[in-house]
């Protein structure tokens, strides 16, 4: 009886509480539980011995037990070297190496989790789905994501370069300061590297230049300010832009250099005559210069042709005499045309006595209307009367 009271007396040494965390402990052996979606990484004073899944294990008290869920990312406590030396432990992880020039999508059913930068990332297989898609980073070309959408993911912002392209514009692309090809409208997007990436975008609309306030000699010395202007488009961007130096700059002295060369092959009246044939004239001798630097010009006119001080008061006064001689002259035809008329008149009255009778009735009642009263006496005609009279008065 007494030795079979020792014997359960042993047994009752060796039973101990199970603790909240799933350990059992007593004095030699404790008791360790790994509950489903976790697995546990056993260490003996610091040291990796073996990976338990789930279940119930006796480990030995020097023993330690660290647990990780299986649905998060390992973060190794030790090495990962000497971990995954370790064959049963390598196989249920998921090691993901990424270089200096390289990032790392990793999805979760099809979602964009996280982006993994250069380095060693470890995450346990089996329990949630993943999938990684590795991307170079040292090329620029985005081949690997199909969704540009997703370019546009805060996670993802900092690696890529984004060139718009408007409707109305092309652009020149340069790598490494080298033309690559010609971008029509649109959104383009690049990996971010070491790689010099720029574009050079021309408006490729109608677009029109200004010379303004030319100051310029005639012919005959006169002294003008002209305002020109010419419409034009691009029609070859790398030409304009590969080709030469501030294109736009180039087109304006070639337009201002042609504009004075002719002005000064005029008098002031010839210019103020034949504005238009001017316009025309260097429409036709800038085209070459034009196409040489990628450009169509469509149209040339001179808006505004402005006399200085001096010239302006001596053009006016021009002006008052040309139009006090047009006076003169209508006056005198007028003049011409009222004489001419009385002298058919008399004719008419010197060839009709009926006429003559007429015409004397009628200078008798304007002369009525103006006097008040007036008598006459005696033989003779009553306009020879008045007239004597008249004579008298004056």
């Amino acid at each position: 009886m007494i030795d079979a009271l020792r014997f359960y007396s042993k047994i009752e040494i060796k039973k101990s509480t199970i603790a909240s965390n799933g350990i059992i402990n007593n004095r030699d052996m404790k008791r360790v539980r790994i509950n489903t979606g976790n697995v546990g990484l056993v260490f003996k004073n610091g040291n990796y011995q073996k990976v338990i899944t789930e279940g119930t294990y006796w480990l030995k008290f020097s023993q330690h037990v660290t647990v990780y869920n299986l649905t998060e990312k390992f973060h190794a406590p030790i090495a990962s070297e000497i971990l995954l030396q370790d064959v049963t432990l390598a196989n249920m992880l998921e090691v993901i190496d990424v270089s200096d020039t390289e990032i790392v999508l990793r999805h979760e059913k099809g979602n964009l989790i996280a982006v993994l930068e250069a380095g060693q990332h470890l995450y346990w297989k089996g329990l949630v789905e993943r999938t990684f898609t590795r991307i170079d980073l040292s090329k620029i070309e985005i081949t690997e994501i199909k969704d540009k959408n997703l370019l546009k993911d805060y996670r993802l912002v900092q690696y890529v370069r984004t060139f718009e392209v408007f409707e109305y514009e092309k652009a020149i692309l340069l790598i490494d300061d080298k033309f690559e090809k010609i971008l029509n409208s649109g959104v383009y997007q690049f990996w971010k590297n070491a790689t010099s990436i720029k574009i050079l975008k021309v408006d490729m609309r109608q677009l029109q230049l200004e010379i303004a306030g030319q100051e310029l000699l005639t012919k005959d010395k006169a002294a003008i300010r002209i305002n020109f202007y010419t419409q034009y488009k691009v029609i070859d961007i790398k030409k304009a832009i590969l080709d030469n130096k501030d294109f736009e700059k180039q087109l304006y002295i070639a337009m201002q250099l042609k504009l004075r060369t002719f002005v000064g092959n005029y008098t002031l009246d010839e210019l103020l005559d034949q504005k238009e044939n001017i316009a025309n004239a260097v429409f036709e001798n800038v085209k070459d210069a034009a196409e040489n630097l990628g450009i169509q010009v469509l149209y040339c006119g001179i808006r505004d042709v402005i006399l200085t001080g001096e010239m302006k008061e001596i053009m006016n006064q021009v002006l008052i005499a040309q139009k006090k001689a047009q006076a003169n002259i209508i006056t005198r035809r007028e003049e011409t045309a009222s004489t001419r008329s009385l002298l058919n008149t008399a004719k008419l009255m010197e060839e009709n006595a009926m006429l003559y009778q007429l015409k004397e009735m009628e200078y008798v009642e304007k002369i009525a209307d103006k006097i008040g009263e007036i008598t006459v006496a005696g033989n003779g005609g009553v306009v020879k009367q008045l007239k004597d009279i008249f004579s008298v008065n004056k």
